[in-house]
Order: structure tokens, then C-alpha cells, then sequence
């Protein structure tokens, strides 16, 4: 058992970091599946690259051995949706990010319930509005097993299951990115103006003309 404060990362940086070529391929990527940090982009690579290993370390063993474990490799995979059930190593060696990071809870909720992006199905996901089966499960990042895809749904609870109801569904537009669910607002009171005041203006005052006096 590993110490709980120095606890041993899950995931490796790339080695190059600053590569403007890579950071545009994570940023793309970012986007895409709507990944909160690099973080867990780093953390799909690395389970990319131990299952890789695992594939070239069995096609280095002897056949009779080979026939043994591969079959506990490909099965294990094969629940999670990463390869087919009649795929083989070849097909493991083959695999690529977006097959990994498309089996994330967050972008099957996308697909299935017609997010217009990923980072509004991240949001439908972290408030507890999908349910797995009975249970509600509120990270994004869970990788979901192909017997589960079906048990993916909304909660009863959910305000998207009224947007569904509708003819011309609006879910996912830019408008239901921050939605909430609605309350009654208060009566507006009605402000009457009150007249204006009549202003009162007086009369010039007329001029006094005094007689001219006659010159001596």
C-alpha cells in the first residue's frame, strides 16, 4: 500500500510539452470531448499506453502462453468498448485516443441525448440529471461498459426530459447551457405615474409709459 500523502501519479506529462504541433493537437482534443484540464487528456494517454504494452508483451511470449492470457486481455477490453469481441492484438496496437475518450459517460450523454456540445452534456452530468441503470452518476470521466450504454438515461427529476417532450427539441442550444428549473417570479407591481402638475406661469408685467415733459 502506497503512502496516502505521497501518493504515486496515474498519469504522465508528455516529454515534450511546449511543442506547438502537440499543444494544438490537445487543445483540438480539449474541445472536441470537452475535457476540463490537460490533466485528463494526460491520464487517457497513459491507460493508452499501458494497454499498448500489455499487447506488445504478449506477442513476445510463447505461443502456448500467448493463448493463455491473451484471450483475459481481450476480453477485459472488450467490456469497456475499447476493441470488438473478435478483435485481436493487431487491433489493440491500433487503437487511438478518441477511442478511449469516446467511451467517457460525458460523451455518450452527448451523442445519445443530442447535446450541441460536450461541455453541456459535462454539466447535465456533474449535476446529477443521468442516471446508470438505478444510480446516479455524476462524473464526467466514467468510462462506460458496453452492457451499460443502455441503462443511460435522464433522472425523472431531470427539466431536460420536458425539452425532450418537445416537437422541436432545443436541448443543447446556447440557451441551455446554464438552464435551471423554473420558479414562479412575483407579480410586477403596476406603476401608475402620477400627473403632472400643472405649472402656473404669470403674466409680464405691463410697461408704465411715462409722458415725455416738454423742453423749455
Amino acid at each position: 500500500m502506497g503512502d496516502t500523502k505521497n501518493f504515486r501519479r496515474v498519469w504522465k506529462k508528455p516529454k515534450r510539452p511546449l511543442n506547438f504541433d502537440l499543444k494544438m493537437d490537445e487543445l483540438k482534443i480539449l474541445g472536441t470531448f470537452g475535457l476540463k484540464t490537460k490533466r485528463e487528456l494526460w491520464k487517457a494517454r497513459t491507460e493508452l499506453s499501458r494497454v499498448r504494452n500489455q499487447a506488445r508483451s504478449l506477442l513476445a511470449l510463447r505461443q502456448d502462453v500467448r493463448e493463455q492470457k491473451e484471450p483475459i486481455l481481450m476480453n477485459s477490453l472488450s467490456k469497456v468498448g475499447y476493441v470488438q469481441s473478435d478483435a485481436t492484438l493487431d487491433d489493440v496496437l491500433n487503437l487511438e485516443i478518441n477511442d478511449l475518450l469516446g467511451r467517457r459517460l460525458q460523451t455518450i450523454v452527448q451523442k445519445k441525448f443530442y447535446f450541441k456540445t460536450p461541455y453541456q452534456a459535462r454539466q447535465a452530468v456533474s449535476h446529477g440529471h443521468v442516471l446508470i441503470g438505478d444510480q446516479i452518476v455524476n462524473i464526467p470521466s466514467y468510462l462506460v461498459k458496453v452492457d451499460e450504454e443502455d441503462k443511460v438515461k435522464l433522472t425523472s427529476e431531470s427539466v431536460f426530459n420536458e425539452i425532450l417532450s418537445k416537437p422541436e427539441s432545443d436541448l443543447g442550444s446556447p440557451e441551455t447551457e446554464n438552464i435551471e428549473i423554473p420558479t414562479e417570479a412575483p407579480a410586477e407591481e403596476v406603476k401608475t405615474e402620477a400627473p403632472a402638475e400643472e405649472v402656473k406661469t404669470e403674466a409680464p408685467a405691463e410697461e408704465k409709459v411715462t409722458p415725455e415733459q416738454p423742453s423749455n
